[in-house]
C-alpha cells in the first residue's frame, strides 16, 4: 500500500509540473511542442474547449486501444496521470502565462514538461497520448527506435501548428521546446549518463530471464560459467540496464531467487540499441 501511494504522490506531481508547463509557458504562446497536448493546443483553437478538456478526450481511444493491447494493468495508471494532467492544465489556465517572452517560454516550458513526463514514467505509467502509440509500434516495429517515432509524430504535429498559427517562429521555438524537454527528461530519467551492468547467478536463470525481458523490457544474455566448488555448470545473466530501472531488476531477482548471487556495477559508456549511437557520438 505504501509502495502504491508513493507512486501515485510522484504521478500527481509530475502531472502538476506538465500542467504549469502546458498552460503557463506553452498554451499562452502558441507553442504545440508535438504529441497529444500539441494536438489539443491545436484544436483549442477550433473548437470552444479548454486544452485540458481536450487533452482528455483526445487520450480516451487511446485508453481504450492501450487498454486492449497492453491490459488494465499498464492502462490504470497512466489513465490516472492523464486525467490528472488534463485537471492541472484547466487548473493553471485561471492563472495569467508566466511570461510572454516565446524564447524563455520555451525553454522553462520545455523544461518542465520534461520534469512533469519523467516524474510520470518514472513510475512505470505514462502521460497517455503519442506514448501508448510509440509503445505499440515499438513492439510491432522492433527495428525503428523510440525516439525515431516520436521524432515522426511530434514533428508532424508541429508541423500542423504551423499551418493552424500561419506563423513560422511558433514552430521554430515549438522544435526548441521539444529539443530542451528531451535533453531534460534525459536527465531525469538517466542522470548525466551511464547504467548498471548487472550479473546474475541463479539455477532460476529461466525465470529471471523471462520476467526481465517482459516486465523490464531490457535485453539478457547468458554467459556459460562453471562453479568451481562442485564442478557444475552455470547460467550467468548479463544485462545492462539504465538507472531509474535497476531497482525493478532487484526486485525480480529477490523475488525469484533470494539466494541468487548478482553484482550490480556502474557502466559509463554504453553504446547500441536503446543507447548511444556509436558512429553519431563518435563523429
Amino acid at each position: 500500500m505504501r509502495g502504491k501511494l508513493e507512486k501515485y504522490f510522484c504521478i500527481t506531481c509530475g502531472t502538476f509540473f506538465f500542467g504549469m508547463a502546458l498552460s503557463l509557458f506553452i498554451d499562452p504562446n502558441d507553442f504545440a511542442p508535438g504529441g497529444a497536448s500539441g494536438l489539443a493546443i491545436i484544436l483549442n483553437r477550433l473548437v470552444p474547449l479548454e486544452t485540458g478538456t481536450l487533452y482528455m478526450l483526445i487520450n480516451i481511444p487511446i485508453m481504450i486501444f492501450g487498454a486492449w493491447k497492453f491490459g488494465r494493468k499498464f492502462i490504470v495508471a497512466t489513465l490516472y496521470a492523464t486525467f490528472m494532467s488534463s485537471v492541472f492544465t484547466n487548473l493553471f489556465q485561471r492563472f495569467p502565462a508566466l511570461t510572454k517572452e516565446p524564447l524563455l517560454a520555451a525553454i522553462f516550458g520545455g523544461a518542465l514538461v520534461a520534469l512533469g513526463m519523467g516524474l510520470v514514467l518514472r513510475t512505470g505509467a505514462t502521460t497517455g497520448g503519442t506514448d501508448v502509440i510509440v509503445k505499440y509500434f515499438r513492439q510491432q516495429n522492433p527495428h525503428l527506435k523510440t525516439g525515431t517515432l516520436f521524432l515522426l509524430v511530434d514533428g508532424a504535429v508541429i508541423g500542423l501548428s504551423g499551418i493552424v498559427f500561419q506563423n513560422v517562429e511558433t514552430v521554430l521555438y515549438s522544435v526548441l521546446s521539444v529539443t530542451v524537454s528531451s535533453f531534460v527528461m534525459d536527465l531525469v530519467l538517466y542522470g548525466r549518463d551511464g547504467a548498471k551492468m548487472i550479473y546474475i547467478v541463479s539455477d532460476h536463470y529461466e525465470k529471471i530471464a523471462g520476467r526481465l525481458l517482459e516486465e523490464v523490457d531490457i535485453g539478457v544474455t547468458y554467459l556459460k560459467g562453471i562453479g568451481a566448488y562442485e564442478n557444475k555448470d552455470k547460467q550467468v545473466i548479463m544485462c545492462v540496464v539504465k538507472k531509474p530501472s535497476a531497482f525493478k531488476v532487484e526486485e525480480i531477482v529477490k523475488q525469484e531467487d533470494a539466494a541468487a548471487f548478482m553484482i550490480i556495477s556502474n557502466a559509463s559508456e554504453i553504446y547500441g540499441e536503446g543507447y548511444k549511437s556509436y558512429f553519431g557520438e563518435r563523429i
